[in-house]
């Protein structure tokens, strides 16, 4: 796309923030506060107000957290993007939706027919909607969600020779020396502080969705050279796995721990995580800067959250798509600017992020659709004490579920294999005690917790590589079939062709 078509794009969601929107009730949407919803793609607990890492440098997203609520013991709803977005920008459980693994972009149409989205359902209640970056799993920029999005440039990258390595083009490790204006987040947090920056006649709703530290864990050099050359490797127990059965190491990127372990480059993908999550936070700062500063900024609510945690070595493992602790745990954070100034307010309680929805829905004095999942977290925000009203559950393919408490994870498969751990003592998950007769009555406590019915499995759009649990055996099956069917069609059908094209060849002659 060139720079001209940008710019007018821009120009034109400029325009359409200042306009007045028809029908509009301006007296009922006066005290409705305008919400910043920065999304983080991939972003686990290495962040310093968590404590994940000790060599982790965001000082940007620690003072949001400082000023604001943080959720210290937030899980995703699921360890996937296109599963956890769906769940959240929808407002449904996976059990409830069938939604349980990847889809292709296409199932949006679907969805919207079923169910009305987070930023559908803000912009038929009076807000203006501004999208940037990754919001949804793949791109879903309809007119019936947003009043603009940003169409963002893609630059070719130049790298810095001996900075990091690759192994192909997403599994990239490297340091780069574009202008920061040239990477894709900075264009993003850009499109969002310009909708901050403007004067606004209807509440706003700019989602940012930063797409670092997502793969590859490419970033500007200034913030790889920023990280310590030797980056301190996570808790590894050699005999870790020997109490987990067999659908759980199904989970497991065996294949990219042994490739890293074995080449030696696990400090090198760890570095360049870090990198990444920097240059992140630098990018949150920007966004943060705008905010304070505003117009509006006495009138604003910032919610940022990352759609799930992600494995560097632990569990000897990489990338998500488990249900422990390092996939589960995500940053959130929500600061209400309207509130008193207090500082180091903490939720230490499990929550998901299947509530954001009808948070929102409750700041903004709104009424969530029927369909939607979850509960409000606004009592958490005025007293983070607050007890919640149930729960975080995970979920990873239909019939595999995790049940995090404050203290306590409960993780149960499909085929019936248990994995219980306490956490206060064990934040590692290093311990299994699911058949340990002590610990009978909290296994039967959390095992009430579990969903109680299951949608079946949406099988239209399914990205076949995603599929664990119940519905796993059956739909790679038949996926082979077809596939098998379809090789077979396509044989007969070039052997029909090839005896046509030697008919007509024999009859011109």
């Amino acid at each position: 796309m060139n720079k001209l078509v940008s710019i007018a794009t821009l120009l034109v969601a400029l325009v359409g923030m200042t306009a007045p929107s028809i029908g509009a009730d301006k007296t009922q949407n006066a005290n409705k506060p305008n919400i910043v919803f920065i999304a983080v793609d991939d972003m686990n607990d290495w962040v310093g107000y968590m404590g994940g890492h000790p060599q982790a440098n965001t000082p940007n997203i620690d003072t949001l957290a400082n000023q604001g609520v943080a959720f210290m013991n937030a899980q995703t709803v699921s360890p996937g993007c296109s599963p956890s977005r769906n769940a959240l920008l929808y407002g449904v459980e996976p059990y409830n939706s069938g939604l349980y693994p990847f889809y292709e972009h296409d199932i949006h149409k679907q969805l919207h027919e079923k169910y009305t989205s987070l930023p559908q359902f803000l912009k038929e209640n009076g807000y203006k909607t501004y999208g940037a970056g990754k919001i949804h799993h793949g791109p879903e920029y309809s007119d019936l969600e947003w009043t603009g999005y940003l169409d963002a440039e893609r630059f070719s990258k130049t790298y810095v020779k001996g900075k990091g390595f690759k192994f192909n083009s997403k599994s990239s490790y490297r340091a780069t020396s574009n202008p920061l204006e040239e990477m894709f987040d900075h264009q993003v947090a850009s499109y969002g502080i310009d909708v901050i920056n403007q004067t606004h006649d209807e509440p706003y709703f700019a989602a940012i969705g930063l797409v670092k530290p997502h793969l590859p864990f490419d970033c500007p050099v200034e913030f790889y050279d920023a990280q310590p050359e030797q980056v301190e490797p996570p808790a590894i127990l050699a005999n870790d796995l020997n109490d987990i059965g067999k659908e759980a190491n199904s989970m497991r990127r065996v294949g990219e721990d042994k490739k890293f372990t074995q080449g030696n480059k696990w400090n090198d993908v760890r570095r360049a995580y870090l990198a990444c999550i920097s240059w992140v936070d630098y990018n949150v700062g920007r966004i943060m800067d705008a905010v304070n500063n505003s117009p509006d900024a006495d009138n604003t609510v910032v919610i940022l959250w990352s759609d799930h945690g992600y494995h560097l070595g632990e569990k000897k493992t990489f990338k998500k798509f488990t249900l422990w602790e390092e996939a589960s745990r995500v940053p959130f954070i929500i600061h209400d600017l309207r509130q008193e100034k207090k500082q180091g307010r903490k939720v230490e309680q499990a929550v998901t992020l299947i509530n954001v929805y009808k948070t929102i829905a409750d700041l903004a004095d709104l009424t969530p659709p029927k369909h939607v999942d979850g509960f409000s977290l606004v009592p958490q925000l005025n007293d983070p004490a607050t007890p919640v009203a149930q729960p975080a559950i995970s979920t990873w393919g239909r019939g595999n579920y995790s049940v995090r408490t404050k203290d306590w994870r409960l993780i149960k498969y499909f085929n019936g294999d248990l994995e219980l751990y306490n956490n206060r003592v064990d934040q590692n998950e290093w311990n299994n005690l699911a058949y340990n007769e002590k610990y009978q009555d909290k296994l039967d406590e959390l095992l009430a917790k579990l969903p109680k019915t299951e949608a079946p499995i949406i099988e239209q759009y399914i990205s076949s590589w995603s599929l664990f649990g119940a519905d796993k055996q059956r739909l790679k099956k038949a996926s082979a079939e077809m596939s098998n069917k379809d090789k077979k069609a396509n044989k007969k059908a070039k052997k029909q062709a090839r005896k046509e094209a030697k008919k007509n060849a024999q009859q011109s002659n």
